[in-house]
Protein backbone atom coordinates (compact mmCIF):
# COMPACT_ATOMS: atom_id res chain seq x y z
CA UNK A 1 0.00 0.00 0.00
CA UNK A 2 1.51 3.86 -1.11
CA UNK A 3 1.93 5.86 1.83
CA UNK A 4 0.12 9.21 2.42
CA UNK A 5 2.85 11.15 1.76
CA UNK A 6 3.75 9.24 -1.64
CA UNK A 7 0.08 9.18 -2.36
CA UNK A 8 0.35 13.39 -1.63
CA UNK A 9 2.69 13.54 -4.02
CA UNK A 10 1.94 11.96 -7.16
CA UNK A 11 -1.46 13.56 -7.01
CA UNK A 12 0.74 16.94 -8.01
CA UNK A 13 2.25 14.89 -10.65
CA UNK A 14 1.05 15.63 -14.05
CA UNK A 15 1.42 12.04 -14.93
CA UNK A 16 -1.38 11.37 -12.52
CA UNK A 17 -3.53 13.92 -12.85
CA UNK A 18 -7.99 13.18 -12.86
CA UNK A 19 -6.80 9.96 -11.02
CA UNK A 20 -8.14 9.03 -7.69
CA UNK A 21 -6.64 7.31 -4.65
CA UNK A 22 -7.71 3.89 -5.64
CA UNK A 23 -6.83 4.62 -9.27
CA UNK A 24 -3.01 5.40 -8.69
CA UNK A 25 -2.93 2.24 -6.12
CA UNK A 26 -4.31 0.35 -8.47
CA UNK A 27 -2.06 1.45 -11.48
CA UNK A 28 1.55 1.27 -8.93
CA UNK A 29 -0.16 -1.85 -7.07
CA UNK A 30 1.79 -4.59 -9.42
CA UNK A 31 4.51 -1.79 -10.60
CA UNK A 32 7.96 -2.42 -9.42
CA UNK A 33 9.41 0.97 -7.87
CA UNK A 34 11.31 1.63 -5.32
CA UNK A 35 12.15 5.18 -2.78
CA UNK A 36 15.38 6.48 -2.91
CA UNK A 37 16.86 8.86 -0.56
CA UNK A 38 19.30 11.74 -1.25
CA UNK A 39 21.17 13.92 1.27
CA UNK A 40 21.37 18.24 0.65
CA UNK A 41 23.69 18.98 -1.81
CA UNK A 42 23.92 15.34 -3.38
CA UNK A 43 24.57 15.40 -7.01
CA UNK A 44 21.80 13.57 -8.80
CA UNK A 45 22.99 13.47 -12.58
CA UNK A 46 26.09 15.62 -13.92
CA UNK A 47 24.80 17.06 -17.41
CA UNK A 48 26.26 14.58 -20.29
CA UNK A 49 25.51 11.18 -18.65
CA UNK A 50 22.48 9.45 -19.21
CA UNK A 51 18.98 9.55 -17.67
CA UNK A 52 18.28 6.02 -16.26
CA UNK A 53 15.35 6.35 -14.23
CA UNK A 54 11.42 7.22 -14.71
CA UNK A 55 11.77 9.43 -11.43
CA UNK A 56 9.29 11.59 -9.55
CA UNK A 57 10.24 13.76 -6.71
CA UNK A 58 8.29 12.44 -3.43
CA UNK A 59 9.74 15.58 -1.24
CA UNK A 60 12.26 17.84 -1.59
CA UNK A 61 13.85 20.63 -4.22
CA UNK A 62 16.20 19.99 -6.95
CA UNK A 63 18.17 22.45 -9.13
CA UNK A 64 19.07 22.08 -12.55
CA UNK A 65 21.70 23.73 -14.23
CA UNK A 66 23.59 24.74 -17.23
CA UNK A 67 27.13 24.83 -16.66
CA UNK A 68 29.88 26.68 -19.45
CA UNK A 69 33.30 25.59 -20.01
CA UNK A 70 34.28 28.49 -17.94
CA UNK A 71 32.31 27.19 -14.61
CA UNK A 72 29.65 29.77 -15.27
CA UNK A 73 26.54 28.51 -13.81
CA UNK A 74 22.92 29.00 -14.92
CA UNK A 75 19.54 27.78 -12.77
CA UNK A 76 17.08 26.04 -15.80
CA UNK A 77 14.39 24.95 -13.85
CA UNK A 78 13.78 23.88 -10.08
CA UNK A 79 11.78 20.51 -9.37
CA UNK A 80 9.89 20.00 -6.40
CA UNK A 81 7.23 17.72 -4.76
CA UNK A 82 5.23 15.30 -7.72
CA UNK A 83 7.87 16.64 -10.54
CA UNK A 84 8.61 13.93 -13.51
CA UNK A 85 12.64 14.21 -13.72
CA UNK A 86 13.58 14.87 -17.76
CA UNK A 87 10.19 13.20 -19.02
CA UNK A 88 11.75 14.44 -22.24
CA UNK A 89 14.77 12.24 -22.27
CA UNK A 90 13.33 8.94 -20.88
CA UNK A 91 12.58 7.05 -23.69
CA UNK A 92 14.84 9.36 -26.08
CA UNK A 93 17.67 8.01 -28.57
CA UNK A 94 20.23 10.47 -26.76
CA UNK A 95 19.21 9.91 -23.10
CA UNK A 96 22.55 12.34 -22.12
CA UNK A 97 21.45 14.91 -19.57
CA UNK A 98 21.87 18.96 -20.84
CA UNK A 99 21.97 19.80 -17.52
CA UNK A 100 23.21 18.87 -14.05
CA UNK A 101 21.16 18.32 -11.02
CA UNK A 102 21.90 18.76 -7.90
CA UNK A 103 19.78 18.28 -4.53
CA UNK A 104 18.62 21.60 -3.08
CA UNK A 105 17.02 20.33 0.17
CA UNK A 106 17.05 16.00 1.43
CA UNK A 107 14.95 14.70 -1.38
CA UNK A 108 13.14 11.23 -1.66
CA UNK A 109 12.48 10.14 -5.37
CA UNK A 110 10.02 7.53 -6.01
CA UNK A 111 12.04 5.64 -8.84
CA UNK A 112 10.73 3.61 -11.65
CA UNK A 113 12.63 1.82 -14.85
CA UNK A 114 11.71 3.02 -17.89
CA UNK A 115 10.67 -0.27 -19.30
CA UNK A 116 7.93 -0.24 -15.77
CA UNK A 117 6.81 3.60 -16.91
CA UNK A 118 6.54 2.70 -20.59
CA UNK A 119 3.76 -0.68 -19.35
CA UNK A 120 1.83 1.88 -17.63
CA UNK A 121 1.27 3.79 -21.10
CA UNK A 122 0.85 1.07 -22.90
CA UNK A 123 -1.98 -0.35 -20.57
CA UNK A 124 -3.55 2.67 -19.16
CA UNK A 125 -4.93 5.75 -21.52
CA UNK A 126 -5.39 8.24 -18.76
CA UNK A 127 -1.34 7.81 -18.08
CA UNK A 128 -0.64 7.88 -21.78
CA UNK A 129 -2.42 11.11 -22.12
CA UNK A 130 -0.81 12.59 -19.58
CA UNK A 131 2.61 11.64 -20.36
CA UNK A 132 2.21 13.39 -23.28
CA UNK A 133 0.45 16.23 -22.08
CA UNK A 134 3.44 16.48 -19.55
CA UNK A 135 6.02 16.59 -22.86
CA UNK A 136 3.84 19.54 -25.03
CA UNK A 137 3.96 21.27 -21.74
CA UNK A 138 8.04 21.23 -21.61
CA UNK A 139 7.90 23.38 -24.98
CA UNK A 140 6.04 25.86 -23.14
CA UNK A 141 8.74 26.09 -20.17
CA UNK A 142 11.48 26.36 -22.38
CA UNK A 143 10.38 29.09 -24.30
CA UNK A 144 9.39 30.93 -21.47
CA UNK A 145 12.96 30.52 -20.13
CA UNK A 146 14.80 31.22 -23.20
CA UNK A 147 12.65 34.75 -22.71
CA UNK A 148 13.54 35.39 -19.59
CA UNK A 149 17.49 34.17 -19.96
CA UNK A 150 18.03 35.94 -23.13
CA UNK A 151 15.46 38.89 -23.42
CA UNK A 152 14.47 40.07 -20.19
CA UNK A 153 16.83 43.40 -18.77
CA UNK A 154 18.05 42.25 -15.28
CA UNK A 155 15.29 44.29 -13.80
CA UNK A 156 12.74 42.17 -15.72
CA UNK A 157 14.35 39.28 -14.41
CA UNK A 158 14.22 40.19 -10.85
CA UNK A 159 10.58 41.30 -11.13
CA UNK A 160 9.48 37.61 -12.76
CA UNK A 161 11.41 36.07 -9.83
CA UNK A 162 9.60 37.97 -7.17
CA UNK A 163 6.08 37.42 -8.79
CA UNK A 164 6.96 33.57 -9.49
CA UNK A 165 7.98 33.24 -5.89
CA UNK A 166 4.49 34.79 -4.88
CA UNK A 167 2.31 32.76 -6.99
CA UNK A 168 4.00 29.94 -5.59
CA UNK A 169 4.08 30.80 -2.10
CA UNK A 170 0.26 31.75 -2.33
CA UNK A 171 1.67 35.48 -0.33
CA UNK A 172 2.85 38.94 -1.55
CA UNK A 173 5.21 38.42 1.66
CA UNK A 174 8.12 35.97 0.07
CA UNK A 175 10.37 33.98 2.12
CA UNK A 176 13.66 33.61 0.11
CA UNK A 177 14.96 30.18 0.75
CA UNK A 178 18.80 31.06 -0.96
CA UNK A 179 21.30 33.44 -0.29
CA UNK A 180 21.32 36.52 -3.02
CA UNK A 181 24.67 34.97 -4.55
CA UNK A 182 22.96 31.87 -5.38
CA UNK A 183 19.74 33.37 -6.80
CA UNK A 184 22.34 36.20 -8.84
CA UNK A 185 23.72 33.23 -10.41
CA UNK A 186 20.50 31.16 -11.28
CA UNK A 187 20.15 34.15 -13.45
CA UNK A 188 23.60 34.45 -14.63
CA UNK A 189 24.06 37.50 -13.16
CA UNK A 190 26.16 39.71 -11.14
CA UNK A 191 24.96 39.61 -7.15
CA UNK A 192 25.58 43.12 -7.24
CA UNK A 193 23.40 43.70 -10.69
CA UNK A 194 20.66 42.23 -8.38
CA UNK A 195 21.54 44.14 -5.02
CA UNK A 196 20.80 47.27 -7.09
CA UNK A 197 17.99 46.32 -8.62
CA UNK A 198 16.30 44.93 -5.08
CA UNK A 199 17.35 48.30 -3.82
CA UNK A 200 15.76 50.52 -6.40
CA UNK A 201 12.42 48.33 -6.02
CA UNK A 202 12.90 49.00 -2.45
CA UNK A 203 13.18 53.50 -3.11
CA UNK A 204 10.10 52.53 -5.67
CA UNK A 205 7.49 51.62 -3.23
CA UNK A 206 7.20 48.48 -4.91
CA UNK A 207 8.70 45.83 -2.31
CA UNK A 208 9.83 45.79 1.71
CA UNK A 209 12.90 43.91 2.13
CA UNK A 210 13.57 42.25 5.36
CA UNK A 211 17.01 40.02 5.07
CA UNK A 212 15.22 36.89 3.20
CA UNK A 213 12.00 37.70 3.89
CA UNK A 214 10.39 39.97 0.94
CA UNK A 215 7.13 41.53 0.53
CA UNK A 216 5.32 42.74 -2.46
CA UNK A 217 3.84 46.17 -1.66
CA UNK A 218 2.97 47.21 -5.16
CA UNK A 219 2.80 44.90 -8.24
CA UNK A 220 1.81 47.05 -10.91
CA UNK A 221 5.27 48.96 -9.61
CA UNK A 222 7.23 44.98 -11.01
CA UNK A 223 5.61 44.90 -14.37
Amino acid sequence: MINDKVLHALHKCPLFEGMNDISIELTLGSSNYKLVKYAKRDVYTLAGMPCKYADIVVSGRLLCRLVSLSGKQVEVSQLGEGDIIAPAFIFSYNRDMPVSVETDTEVTILRMSPETLKRLIDTDETIRMNFIRSLSDIDVFLTLKMKVLSLFTIREKVAYLLLERAGEQNSNIIHLYRSRQEIADSFGIQKFSLLRVLSAFEKEGAISIDGKTIEILNREKLR
